[in-house]
């Protein structure tokens, strides 16, 4: 017989009663099902409960994950002994602080008397449709068909202050997106010390977590452990979201794979530092945050004044790692990028860096993009080096934040030359050339008019020196000026001359902050920024970039369409790196580009077909090279190699996702796109190693139609069943290889 106290007893009969209140009917068709006391939120394959204990006032959870009917089992809480009591015992959705939850808290108030006690008690609830914007913050959207949203009203009536918790459900993707409005009603000034912006305790069960870790050159790398009892967890204090980790996790069964088994998956919509941690209770709860870091936050919120948290997405997939990525992927193309080249008009470009470096003139960058139409690129992009009057930026050292064309470099300003690189036309094409340019309007080298006019725009903490990172510092963001000089000095340019697309580039994190705070009031002002110009030039295509994937995050994907996935263009890294960052994020937001052999981050030499197969697995295809310094042989592929990529870039833009094998588990990686029709579909097959006197493994596919026949390369027609069930053989020769192979539903 199990024994529950007294207060468990009447918590359990409060449960019952509000249950009830909820038909079976309602909670399996409704978004959104609430009584005030028990709400219920529902997705195509989700199901997500939430009650209130009328003991405690408290908010707890009852369950996320597949459907479910109306009468759920309850929690049951058994004797409670030790020094965990019952607020310790049970599911928090937001846990706060000092009244015995030992577990890790979703907020920490410092009050003006110094004590960090909160008491959030239920207050009301009220439900909107659609998805309403967060301010000054990247949010997802959605009109009142795609989403509604609960938001649950809670009160610390010792210190009068309020915390909104709002739960957005977009049901079409089984998608739950949390975000908290924290708002001090007192007469005291408050310090918010932690917040997070989502909470989740799940039931006691084996779980392993997965995150993506690495460092410059080697981003997103898979990480997948067991959960154990005590916490764990990874973030990011460099000011931004970082190479190091990435601001997703996903909480898996033990037994998930890609296609198999459940899996949650959480995603951060937010560019500064950040926290995640996870810990398994004594009790065996596993419990969930995602949100600000506590180190770089302590925010003060005078009287009347409200902390908006950044949201966090969370999706539930009954059909494993792969199930979730394809929901991130779909949510973030629809509802989260607002640029209108989220899904479309992704033109092949040549970029002049490893070309040239900052080595060129007029001339040489003319001849430069003369070969990029001769091979048939469609955009030129001018990388660093173009700028800097009284500090001319010819090497790394100076001019940053002179946003001025350098007149040595371009007498009659960009004007001219931009002209001259439009008027050209593209190989076997009637269309004109585009031209894009690289800024860093976010630094300042010490050697620029800027600094010397502005020494106190660069971030500083007091006396200390500041510390240089590529002979560069950070700009304050958080000052409308520093903002307000970056959106005119951008805007000044872009209106100088035909330019359609920007790459925004951003080489070092945040050193020597004035306050903890100052993070997060630079990364608002920095969405600002992003917002105004974007606003200002819809039909600009901005590519974000962060030496790499520094800033590959959700936040970023609202405003820029695409994001340079990393500074490592090895075909071979770049396979585990675009996998890894697909975990959470779109193909189509990843910019990927062919560069020259040996490659110049690794020394290696890979075929020029498995540098191309490999960079158009992204929505954005490029090269990374000089054409005239090519052998003749790589040169002439040049031209089948981006017709290809422009035949399978409207299915990488639009379509889902299913890494067939992965390059940790596989010498041979398999993805395959399936347009979002399901007419087409493109397989990218690779060899990593040598297979010599050995069979050949089949690649199975995924995700068609078992009924429906498809024809290979205008060849073969198979059935989607057998496509599936027996796969593909495809022989390579040597070390390196690749296929891309086209598939048509007849």
């Amino acid at each position: 017989m199990v024994h529950l106290s007294r207060g468990v007893v009447a918590t359990c009969l409060t449960l019952l009663a509000h249950s009830s209140a909820i038909t079976a009917k309602e909670s399996s068709t409704n978004p959104i099902v609430a009584d005030g006391t028990s709400f219920a939120l529902n997705g195509n394959n989700v199901a997500y409960r939430i009650h209130v204990d009328n003991t405690t006032g408290d908010l707890l959870g009852d369950h996320f994950g597949g459907s479910v009917g109306a009468h759920i089992p309850l929690e049951v809480v058994g004797d409670v002994h030790g020094w965990n009591g019952y607020i310790g015992r049970v599911r928090r959705e937001f846990p706060d602080q000092g009244r015995g939850d030992f577990r890790t808290p979703a907020i920490r108030i410092r009050q003006s008397q110094g004590y960090t006690v909160s008491e959030f008690q239920y207050k009301s609830y009220k439900i909107i449709p659609g998805k309403p914007a967060l301010p000054g913050l990247p949010a997802t959207m959605g009109t009142e068909e795609d989403a509604s949203t609960l938001v649950i009203s809670l009160y610390d009536k010792y210190s009068d202050v309020g915390a909104d918790l709002s739960y957005s459900i977009f049901p079409k993707y089984d998608a739950i997106v949390r975000s908290v409005n924290v708002t001090n009603h007192g007469e005291a000034n408050i310090t918010i010390e932690s917040l997070a912006s989502l909470s989740v305790d799940l039931p006691f069960e084996d779980l392993d977590m997965i995150s993506l870790r690495g460092d410059w050159a080697r981003e997103a790398h898979r990480e997948r452990k067991k959960v154990t009892y005590g916490t764990q967890g990874f973030g990011s204090s460099t000011g931004y979201s970082s190479h190091l980790h990435n601001p997703f996790l996903a909480l898996t069964e033990p037994s998930a794979t890609e296609s198999h088994g459940e899996v949650w998956g959480f995603s951060l919509v937010y560019t500064g530092s950040f926290s995640v941690n996870v810990e398994k209770g004594s009790q065996g709860f596993t419990r969930a945050l995602l949100g600000f870091n506590p180190s770089q936050l302590s925010w003060n919120l005078p009287p009347g004044e409200t902390l908006t948290s950044p949201e966090c997405v969370s999706v539930y997939s009954k059909d494993g790692i792969g199930g979730m990525s394809r929901s991130l992927h779909r949510l973030y193309r629809k509802h989260l990028i607002k640029s209108k080249f989220a899904t479309s008009d992704r033109p092949t470009l040549l970029n002049s860096w490893e070309g040239l470096y900052f080595n060129y003139n007029q001339s040489s960058i003319y001849d430069l993009a003369k070969e990029a139409a001769e091979v048939g690129a469609k955009l030129f992009v001018l990388d660093d080096g173009w700028f800097g009057r009284e500090y001319p930026r010819l090497s790394d050292d100076a001019g940053l934040g002179d946003w001025i064309p350098n007149p040595d470099r371009f007498p009659d300003g960009l004007g001219p030359i931009v002209k001259n690189i439009t008027d050209l036309k593209a190989a076997n094409s009637s269309t004109n050339m585009r031209f894009g340019i690289w800024f860093e309007p976010e630094m300042v080298n010490p050697n620029s008019t800027l600094y010397n006019e502005h020494p106190d725009w660069a971030l500083h903490a007091g006396p200390y020196p500041r510390t240089e990172r590529r002979n560069q510092l950070v700009l304050n963001l958080a000052l409308p000026e520093v903002q307000d000089y970056i959106i005119k000095s951008v805007s000044d340019v872009l209106r100088s001359a035909d330019i359609s697309y920007v790459k925004w580039d951003n080489n070092r994190g945040i050193h020597e902050m004035p306050s903890p705070a100052t993070d997060h009031a630079y990364i608002l002002g920095m969405y600002r920024v992003f917002d105004e110009l974007t606003t200002q030039f819809p039909d600009i295509l901005w590519e974000g970039c962060a030496s790499g994937g520094g800033r590959f995050d959700p936040g970023v994907l609202q405003y820029f369409p695409q994001i340079w996935t990393s500074d490592n263009t090895d075909a071979i890294d770049r396979i585990s790196i675009q996998l890894g960052t697909s975990l959470a994020y779109p193909p189509s937001a990843m910019g990927a580009h062919l560069s020259e052999v040996p490659n110049q981050q690794t020394g290696r030499t890979v075929p020029v077909a498995v540098r191309g197969h490999v960079a158009m697995m992204a929505g954005s295809f490029g090269l990374e090279l000089d054409p005239a310094v090519m052998n003749a042989e790589d040169k002439a592929a040049l031209p089948g190699l981006i017709a290809l990529a422009e035949k399978v870039n409207p299915i990488v833009l639009n379509g889902d996702m299913w890494r067939l094998n992965l390059p940790e588990d596989s010498n041979w990686p398999a993805v395959l796109f399936i347009a979002e029709d399901g007419e087409e579909a493109v397989l990218f097959v690779f060899q990593l190693a040598p297979n010599v006197d050995h069979s050949w493994p089949r690649v199975r596919l995924q995700g068609l139609d078992a009924q429906a026949f498809y024809k290979i390369d205008g060849g073969v027609v198979y059935s989607g069943g057998t496509l599936m069930n027996i796969g593909l053989q495809f022989p390579f020769k040597g070390d390196y290889g690749s296929q891309v192979v086209m598939l048509e539903k007849q």
